[in-house]
């Protein structure tokens, strides 16, 4: 239960709070998540400090800082040290949870123990203090080196108490690559469709950072069943078979593997968000889309532009924000699109959707197609999308396929006697293919050579 053996190095200015906490003869710890990152070797990002203080007391022993109350009635005080606000919170027991997400009320107590044993996961409901060790009542530490996310206590009432550690015990799987035990699988998946009460924002919030875990891929091939409570409309994936010579797996493990390959190297935030919630929902209208042929093959005609629809209603229900709406279902509408290989139809779709969507959606093609059979097909379309990504790339660089890019503009050509209005626009449009076509050098006196013939033929 204690093991004074451990030492964990804490800041300079946590040291001084749990000082301060125990030279006015309280207990105090570190507790929860910086304890486990601490134990697994990794930074926390936040040092959250329990005390046998009461509210009161805290804001008395530290009253010479500036303070933030708006958590005191559940027993929290945030002390601000150097800009930096640490939460303090005396030891305490949750009452009931009518609404499934709050405690009616809180009880403070006078044991770290008893405030541990109310925590949703063992690997966070450990504690630590200088000259004390670890105390570790529930297991927390042997969970850690065994991989596992276990609830303390009786999964199911931690649960019911707070229906969003649902989707946090799949996240924690996923961020640290570790297993459910059985029991907390088990009490996760009865529970499932509690996680509607809870406010959508906080749902999304779970799910973003699932996806963002290094095992996301492998937690979804497992746990897809429990994700049904928040997006039922996962549940039709799972065993949707794709018989046939591009697939092996079901539409849902097909879709964890899937994630799991998605590569986002060099991709910037909100790209590296977009596709994962791209390539996370690109087949999720296939049970709706699928009908199989004379040789038994699955063929799933139309599940592209229905799965951006179905996507956008999730992400909506979810209240996603509006970028990543748009940039996820725009590449899901498309996902499965042919690709031009010729540099006029590059070109034209670099004019269409912009170079930087296309580069994400080659990222899109490439964790699908890694998610297919492994056969001779498969390996050659997945040639034809890094020969493509290869070429958009070059011709982003080098080539001209925007009217911004264009050496003439509006004024140009009015100046040309080109008679202002819709015409200017439709000319440099008309210039623009031209230039993509390689047919007139990307020159301001060669494009307005080439104007009489575009003027007399848009006359004819």
């Amino acid at each position: 239960m204690r093991d004074p053996n451990v030492r964990i190095p804490l800041p300079a200015v946590v040291s001084r709070l749990l000082g301060g906490l125990r030279r006015a003869g309280f207990t105090a710890y570190v507790v929860g998540g910086c304890v486990r990152d601490s134990l697994m070797g990794r930074t926390p990002g936040d040092w959250d400090i329990c005390t046998s203080a009461r509210p009161e007391e805290i804001r008395r022993v530290f009253s010479s800082c500036r303070q933030i109350l708006t958590g005191e009635k559940h027993g929290t005080v945030a002390v601000i040290v150097g800009g930096v606000p640490y939460e303090i919170t005396t030891y305490r027991l949750d009452g009931e949870y009518h609404d499934g997400r709050h405690p009616d009320a809180v009880r403070f107590v006078p044991d770290i123990r008893q405030d541990l044993a109310r925590r949703d996961l063992t690997i966070n409901a450990m504690a630590y203090a200088p000259g004390e060790g670890l105390v570790d009542a529930f297991g927390g530490r042997a969970d850690l080196q065994a991989g596992i996310i276990r609830c303390v206590g009786d999964p199911a009432q931690r649960f019911a108490e707070d229906a969003l550690r649902i989707l946090r015990t799949l996240r924690f799987a996923a961020q640290l690559d570790f297993t459910l035990n059985s029991a907390t699988e088990a009490a996760a998946y009865a529970a499932r469709g509690t996680v509607a009460q809870i406010s959508a924002e906080r749902i999304f919030a779970e799910l973003d950072k699932l996806l963002a875990g290094p095992a996301a891929g492998r937690v979804l091939a497992a746990q897809g069943r429990i994700l049904t409570g928040v997006i039922p409309e996962i549940a039709p994936c799972i065993g949707c078979t794709q018989p046939g010579k591009w697939h092996c797996y079901d539409v849902w493990q097909h879709t964890a593997k899937a994630v799991e390959a998605l590569d986002v190297t060099g991709m910037d935030e909100k790209s590296t968000r977009v596709l994962r919630w791209a390539v996370f929902l690109h087949d999720i209208a296939k049970p709706e889309c699928r009908t199989v042929g004379p040789d038994g093959a699955a063929h799933f005609p139309g599940h592209n532009q229905r799965g951006g629809r179905m996507a956008r209603t999730i992400l909506t229900r979810l209240k996603a924000p509006a970028y990543l709406i748009e940039g996820a279902c725009g590449l899901i509408s498309v996902h499965d699109c042919p690709l031009p290989n010729d540099r006029f139809g590059i070109l034209q779709m670099m004019n269409r959707s912009g170079a930087p969507f296309l580069q994400r959606l080659c990222r899109v093609k490439r964790a699908d197609l890694a998610a297919h059979a492994n056969n001779a097909a498969v390996e050659n379309r997945t040639r034809e999308v890094r020969r493509f990504e290869s070429r958009v790339l070059e011709l982003s660089a080098t080539a001209c396929y925007t009217l911004s890019s264009l050496a003439v503009n509006g004024s140009d050509l009015m100046a040309a006697g080109v008679a202002p209005g819709p015409a200017v626009g439709r000319t440099l449009n008309e210039l623009l293919q031209a230039v993509m076509a390689q047919r007139v050098p990307n020159e301001k006196a060669a494009l307005l050579a080439e104007l009489p013939a575009i003027l007399k033929e848009q006359q004819s």
